[in-house]
């Protein structure tokens, strides 16, 4: 009953990334390695022949330029290590009869290696987290935070609905205080919410542009506090994680709020574009 699986999926159909497009010439001629296109190409580099056994040797200069790429494209260093990490204990020892059978084997590998950095490390259950919370006099904080446009504020409004519809009273905070309209567009989400339900168990928190998000989420905390609020879910401006201004502004309202659960909107997709 706590899980949050399937909450804020879109409705329409995602928009899908067509391997296909990126299929490489399984052709190897005079043992070198075989042209290829796409987000695999850098797999040409390797010094493949057929039924050759891959080195680490053949293989590290390849991975040097993964790295490079993944760095350029804003990829934490430590990621980018683990996934290069898991391409060479997926490839090197291993002969290939294609260099087909190469890239299917480096994308599973990529893939796998994405999975496991990007699956909770512990189950997620709110509703028994949100009684806990409530067991010892405090609400439950939630923040939103992602890149522009990816659905933050939408995606807080559906799971306001969930915990709404769970008998939870829910203060929704009006953090983004950059993007012109964003108060007004959660204040239509609570407005509409409020008709479903009561003023008394849903309310929008805001002061308006221009605020200081980290210090108007911890006010939002406590007037939640005092007035029995269970949950408090807070919508952040969306930022590139290369702005530094706006990543310290997030990092300041995760310091000094604490919240129990930070959910980052994306798309699915996204993770598998950073190798193009």
């Amino acid at each position: 009953p706590g899980d949050l699986t399937g909450v804020g999926e879109d409705d329409e159909e995602d928009e899908v990334y067509d391997e296909d497009e990126e299929v490489v010439d399984s052709s190897v001629s005079n043992g070198t390695s075989a042209k290829s296109s796409g987000m695999f190409s850098f797999l040409k580099n390797i010094n493949f022949s057929t039924q050759q056994t891959v080195s680490s040797e053949s293989l590290q200069p390849v991975l040097d330029k993964l790295k490079e790429h993944l760095t350029s494209k804003n990829v934490a260093s430590e990621i980018s290590i683990q996934l290069c990490d898991s391409l060479e204990s997926s490839l090197v020892g291993k002969s290939y009869s294609t260099f087909t059978g190469l890239t299917s084997t480096a994308k599973q590998a990529l893939s796998d290696a994405l999975t496991k950095i990007l699956s909770p490390k512990h189950r997620v259950n709110v509703l028994r987290d949100v009684m806990e919370a409530k067991s010892k006099g405090r609400p439950y904080v939630i923040t939103f935070c992602g890149v522009n446009g990816v659905g933050k504020s939408t995606n807080l409004a559906k799971v306001c609905f969930w915990l709404l519809d769970n008998g939870y009273r829910v203060l929704v905070v009006g953090g983004d205080t950059f993007r012109a309209g964003a108060v007004e567009q959660l204040r239509t989400h609570v407005v509409r919410l409020s008709n479903l339900y009561s003023e008394e168990q849903v309310q929008l928190y805001e002061r308006g542009y221009g605020k200081d998000p980290a210090g108007l989420a911890f006010e939002a905390i406590k007037y939640a506090k005092e007035r029995r609020y269970d949950v408090v879910l807070v919508d952040t401006a969306g930022r590139m994680q290369d702005n530094e201004p706006l990543m310290r502004a997030l990092s300041k309202l995760v310091a000094l709020n604490n919240p129990d659960l930070t959910s980052l909107s994306g798309r699915r997709s996204s993770a598998m574009r950073l190798l193009t």
